[in-house]
Formats: structure tokens, sequence, C-alpha cells
């Protein structure tokens, strides 16, 4: 047994659960504090003369109403666009939902008698009809969970952005706090409600288990399907909607027409912003939710078949459910740091200021899981390990999840190395535009191919120390160690959207130059961050699915995957073969979308009189809606690909086969997802790089409007679906196979391989 006592554990999870929750409650206080309203400077306690001289000529009345309609204009058409996605997930949670519960109780034929136990023999577990029930009921939990997660980050992201804009006239610095706090908002309630809301799930299907932990644990797998098939639609649907308006809008208003990004005359420029919302706030969201979700799931149930689980250690048990607490009270302490220990005075101090948070995160997290390995654990016991068992110290323990923890945060520094204006990388991209749009693209597809070799190599080793030193279960918590800051994480990457819209507004409100100029600067951080997060998302997945592919592998009974063996080998080229077919779903549908985008936006240019010269008003519902419909409807393919894919495999060609499928995607889907998502992320910063004009290298490729600009923005564009659709997308489809892998595995093992029994 560990020194820390059951009833300590019992107490520790859901109070640093609900600490996290009230911290986020804090934060968007805060945040609200900045009103936007025609009288926004005098309720913020600011008298005029703190309004920067810049802006003497333009009526701040005016201004602040101007920022009120934008901002209403965007939070309605992102909670529209997600309540009419929710209504069709909806529909699709009932229907997997049932299929869940027929397959899983079908595999003893829907008996209700108790049955002898898988792992520990002599005692007797609950039916599988049970099993059938609660997954479904956990499934239905997580979907649920991923939901909320993903429509709270939106609502916040669409009432801070343009309380940042407003407070960019104070200086950089304000602007920052409060875009940086309401992503912490995000944050925090995400990692606190995904904690919480587990550990309630795991007492309360307990009354029914009892002792029987691994029935228990293995229907609480459930809920990381449930958290990552909703994160699969977000992020896909999301993705598919805000590059299809952000391609159609740069096209048009950039390369034609020679005007400004978020120029109000542009008809696409709302759906463009409503997307940042959708796709990098809510999908994001959703995303790393699953990613905890799944990894606490595979930890859970890795751990109930070993020695933790037999002799029933509570807070043995526990361990990833606290290291998941101690990293929410680790974020906290870091948050202080970017919002009140330490003032950003200028522009430049903002991206070190961002990734200091990464850094000291992870330094506090390094101390948070030594105590906790140390105090949780007992100091010897035995895991499972392939129908083996394992001798493991606790001290080993304490490695695995911090080789996850620091293999984490060089992913993220390597991803904001290849994707920053700050670096070579990235500036010889934008060198390269000089003559024209096809080098452009050839050095960016190099990047993205180059900046895929350090983070394999970082998880690669990760994996083959933590495996050495604690098998499947040590894999499992390295997955959770990468994941452990994830509160932090979600601020820094929620940051970028929001900052994104902070900069729209300002340009669609008429604000000064030297305003733009900030919110530009905000924005330019953000994207490096959105690149790190990412990244840490890709990383993750890897971890995860890996750990979930063990956990499969063992509740499937499979003794050795052999590549050898023609069932398991073509299950691996097919299952490598899917990130393509994926990918070619996802970027057909951007592409489909954004032609439909670029003729509507042309059409509005062209028939309505006065448009060009600010006379008139363009129809931005029209493409809000082309944006909209285009989502719902090419989200479904993909997602159906992902979804049937293991239900086909298991059920036709038996588990060894479908061994095979997930250990291909798994292989070849990290590397499309990591050069996918930092080739898109290096043109997006090379343009941004010849826009802010900040270097003499970059005033000889400018101003906006020049070749090299045009070419820059050609470049922007094509990375626009692999860095916000298809890359982050692909981290879903590797974790998603392998949970739903897991979960159907009792009725694949009983009942799989049907073609290879009839031949």
């Amino acid at each position: 047994m560990g020194v820390m006592g059951d009833a300590f554990t019992q107490l520790l999870i859901p109070v640093a659960a609900l600490v996290g929750i009230g911290f986020a409650l804090l934060q968007w206080l805060l945040v609200s504090k900045v009103k936007v309203s025609a009288d926004s400077d005098l309720n913020n306690g600011y008298s005029d003369r703190l309004i920067e001289e810049e802006e003497e000529g333009i009526d701040h009345e005016d201004v602040a109403a101007k920022c009120a309609e934008i901002q209403n204009a965007i939070s309605v058409g992102a909670t529209s666009f997600l309540f009419t996605e929710y209504r069709y997930l909806s529909i699709f949670m009932g229907v997997f939902g049932a299929i869940i519960f027929l397959f899983l109780g079908s595999v003893k034929g829907f008996s209700t008698k108790s049955e002898p136990c898988t792992y520990n023999t002599g005692s007797l577990c609950k039916p599988a009809l049970a099993n059938a029930l609660f997954s479904t009921i956990a499934f239905l939990l997580g979907a649920m969970t991923s939901v909320f997660s993903g429509f709270l980050g939106m609502k916040i992201a669409t009432y801070a952005n343009a309380r940042t804009t407003l407070e960019a006239r104070k200086g950089v610095g304000k602007a920052f706090i409060v875009a940086f706090r309401s992503g912490a908002v995000m944050g925090f309630l995400l990692a606190a409600s995904g904690l919480l809301v587990l550990y309630v799930s795991i007492h309360l299907f307990s009354l029914y288990y009892g002792d029987d932990w691994e029935g228990l644990y293995e229907s609480i797998t459930g809920y990381g399907l449930g958290g990552s098939s909703m994160a699969l639609f977000g992020r896909v649907g999301g993705g598919i909607y805000t590059k299809a308006a952000d391609v159609g809008a740069d096209l048009v208003g950039k390369v034609e027409r020679n005007i400004p990004e978020d120029d109000p005359r542009n008809p696409a420029v709302i759906a463009d912003n409503v997307g940042d919302n959708v796709g990098d706030i809510a999908g994001m969201g959703s995303d790393l939710f699953g990613s905890y979700a799944e990894a606490s799931c595979a930890a859970l149930f890795v751990a109930s078949i070993s020695s933790f689980g037999i002799s029933h250690d509570y807070t043995a048990m526990s361990f990833p459910l606290i290291i998941s607490s101690v990293g929410i009270v680790v974020c906290l302490g870091t948050t202080l740091f970017a919002t009140d220990f330490v003032e950003i005075k200028n522009v430049s101090e903002i991206e070190p200021s961002l990734k200091r948070q990464l850094l000291i995160s992870t330094i506090l997290m390094t101390a948070g899981i030594a105590v906790v390995s140390f105090f949780a654990l007992p100091s010897e016991f035995t895991l499972f390990n392939f129908g083996s068992t394992k001798t493991v110290k606790n001290w080993h323990l304490f490695f695995c999840v911090s080789i996850g923890l620091w293999a984490g945060l060089v992913i993220g520094y390597i991803t904001e190395y290849y994707t920053s204006n700050a670096y070579s990388p990235v500036q010889d991209v934008a060198d390269s535009c000089r003559t024209g749009a096809a080098t452009n693209v050839i050095f960016g597809l190099a990047l993205g191919y180059k900046s895929v070799i350090i983070p394999i190599f970082a998880i690669a080793i990760a994996i083959y120390v933590s495996f050495s030193m604690a098998a499947m279960y040590g894999i499992a918590v390295a997955a959770l160690g990468m994941l452990s800051t994830i509160a932090t994480g979600l601020a820094i990457d929620a940051y970028g959207p929001i900052s994104d819209n902070a900069g729209g507004i300002a340009e669609m409100a008429g604000m000064s130059h030297k305003i733009r100029q900030r919110t530009d600067a905000l924005d330019a951080a953000g994207n490096t961050t959105a690149a790190i997060g990412k990244g840490f998302a890709i990383g993750s997945a890897a971890l995860v699915s890996l750990a979930l592919f063990g956990a499969f592998v063992s509740r499937a009974g499979i003794e050795t995957v052999d590549v050898l063996t023609p069932k398991v080998f073509i299950g691996l080229i097919v299952g490598a073969m899917l990130p393509y077919w994926f990918s070619a779903m996802t970027m057909k549908s951007v592409g489909s979308a954004a032609l439909k985008m670029v003729e509507e936006v042309r059409r509005q240019f062209n028939t309505i009189p006065g448009l060009m010269e600010g006379r008139a008003k363009p129809d931005y519902a029209t493409c809000v809606k082309i944006s909209t419909d285009a989502s719902l409807r090419e989200m479904i393919p993909p997602g159906a690909l992902v979804m049937l894919t293991p239900l086909i495999a298991g059920t036709l060609f038996g588990v060894e086969t479908l061994a095979g499928v997930l250990a291909g995607s798994l292989v070849s889907g990290v590397q499309v997802a990591i050069s996918a998502s930092n080739t898109g992320g290096a043109w997006d910063n090379a343009k941004k790089y010849i826009e802010a004009g900040a270097s003499e290298h970059a005033r000889s490729l400018g101003p906006k409007g020049s070749d090299p600009h045009k070419a820059a923005v050609i470049g922007d564009t094509i990375g626009d679906p692999l860095k916000d659709t298809s890359g982050p997308s692909l981290n879903i489809l590797i974790k998603l196979m392998a949970v739903e892998s897991l979960v159907f595995a009792p009725f694949f093992a009983a009942h799989g391989g049907l073609l290879f029994k009839l031949l």
C-alpha cells in the first residue's frame, strides 16, 4: 500500500476538480469587468486620457458600439452552427449507443448470469449484459462532456474577442491578459469537468459493480470513446467550416481585390471569424478532452487487471486521476505567472511569456509527479504484461510519467521552432516567395516533412523507456504525463483564436493602424502557440493510441501480433492507408466548400453597387450559410470511415487483422499529422512575417499586395486545410479507432473473423 490513505485520495480528486472550476469562474469574472458597450471606458474606471492619443480622432462610443455589434454577429453565428451540429450528433449518439449495447450484449447472448473473471481467475464477475449497459452509459457521458467542453469554450471565446480589442487601446499588455485569461477559463473548465465527471462515474458504477473492478474499469472505457467520437465530428465539421470561409476570404479579398484581411467589405469575413471559434476552439477543446479521457481510461483499464485491481488498492488504482488533480493545481500556479506576476510591456515579450508557461508548468509538474509517485503507490507491485506479470517499483512510474511530460515539452518547442517566424525555417519559406507561389509551396512541404524527425524520436524514446519500465501501463501514464498540464496547454491554445478574432474586430470597427499592429502581434504569437497545441495533441495521441492498442491486445486475448502472418500484414498496410484516405476526404471537402465561397464573394463584389467603396454592406449571412451547410454535409463521410473501419475489420477479419489496422494507422497517421500541421503553420506565419515587415528582410519582401506577399497568401490558403482540418483531425482518427476497438474487444474476440471462419 502507498503512504497516501484512501480517504485522502477520495477527497483530493473532487476538491482539485472543484478548485479548477472555481479558478475558471474567477478568470471569467475578471474578463467580464471589461465592458463592451457605448460607455465602456467609463465602466472600466478608466478616464479617456488612458486611451492612447492615437485614437484621438475617433469617437470612443462609436468604436465600442461597433465592437459590440461585430462580437454579437460572431457569437450568434457560432452558436447557431454548434446547435445545428449537435442536433445531428445527438442522433449519432443514440444510434451508436444502441450499437454498443447490442454488440456487447450479444457476447454471451444477453445472459444475466455472473461470469468467471477473465484475468482474476477463480473469482466471479458481473454478466456481459452489465458491461454492455454501463459501457453505453459511459459512452453517452463522455459524448455529453465533450460537447459541453467545446460549446463552453466557444461561448467564452466569443465573449472575450471584442474585450481583447478594446483593451488593446490601453496597451498590448492589457489585451494579452484578457485573451490569456479567457483561454484559461476554457483550459481549467475542460480539465476539471473531465476529471470530475470521470471520478463521479467511477463511483456511481461501483455501486453496482462492487468488488468487480475488472468489469467496472472495462465499462468505463466507453467514456473515452464518447469523448473522442464527438471530437472527431467537432474537429472535422469545425475545420471545414473555418477553412472554407478563410480560403474564400483570402483568395478574393487579398489576392484579387487587394483589400486587407478582415476588411468589413469582404462578405466572408464574419464566416471566417465564426470559423475560428467553431474549429479552433470548440473542435480543439473536444479533441484534447478526448485525449485526456482516453489516456485515463487506458491507464485505469490496464491497472485494473494488474495487482492494483486484484488487491483492490484504491489509491494506487486512482494514480492516473491523482496526476490529473495535481496537474490542475500546478497549472493554476503557472497561469498567475502570465497574468499577475510578470507584466507584458512590449510586443516582443508576448511569445516568450507563452513559452515560459509551458516550461514553468513542466518543471512544477515534475516535482508534483515525484510526490504523487512516492506517496500514492506501493514501493513495489506487479503489472499485467501480455499474459505474464512484471514487477515494478514506484520510482519507475515517476520516470514513465515524467518522460511523457518532457517529451511533450520537446514536441512543443520543436513545433514552435518550425512554425514561428522568429526562426530561420519560416524565414526561408518567406524568402522563397520572391520567386512565386511554386517555390513557396516546395519550401513549405520540405519544412513540414523535416519537422517530423525530432518529435518522432521524442515519442520513440518515451515509448521505449516507459514500456521497458512499466509495460503497457507505463505508456498509458506517459500519455497522461504529456496531458497533465492540459489546462495550461489549452489556455495557450485558445488564446490564439481569441487574438485572431480581436484583430478582425479591430479591422472591422475601423480602429487605428497602431491598434491593429498590437492585435496582429497577439495573433502572430497565437498562431505559433496554436501549432504547439496541435503538436501536443498529436504527440499525446500517439502515446494514447499505443496504450489503448496494448489494452485491446490484452482484452482480445491475442498472444502476439506477428507482422509476418498475412492476417496481420493486410491489416497493417490498410491501416497505414487510412490517414491518406481520410485526409483526401477532408481536404476535398474544404476545397469544394471554398469553391462555393469564392464564387459567392466574387458575385457580391460584382453585383452589389458601392460595396468596394464602402457605401453598401455585404451579405454576410449567405457566406455563413455556405460554410454551415458544407461542413455539416461533409463531416459525415470522414466520420463514418473512422467509426466503421474497426467494426468492419473486427467483425469480418478478426482481432489479429484489426490489431494490424490499428498499428498501421498509428504509424502513418502520426507522421502525416505532424507534417500537415507544421507545413500549414509555417506558411501562415511566413505570410504574417511579410505583412508585419518587422525586419529589413521582411520589408524587402513586402509590403502587402506585392508579388511575394501574394505568393505567401497562396501558400497560406493551401496550408489552411492542412493545419486546421486534416492534420488535427488525424490524431483523433488514430485514438478513436484504438478506443473503439478496445470497447468492442469482447465482441470481436467472441464472434469476430466471420470471413476467415467461412473460408
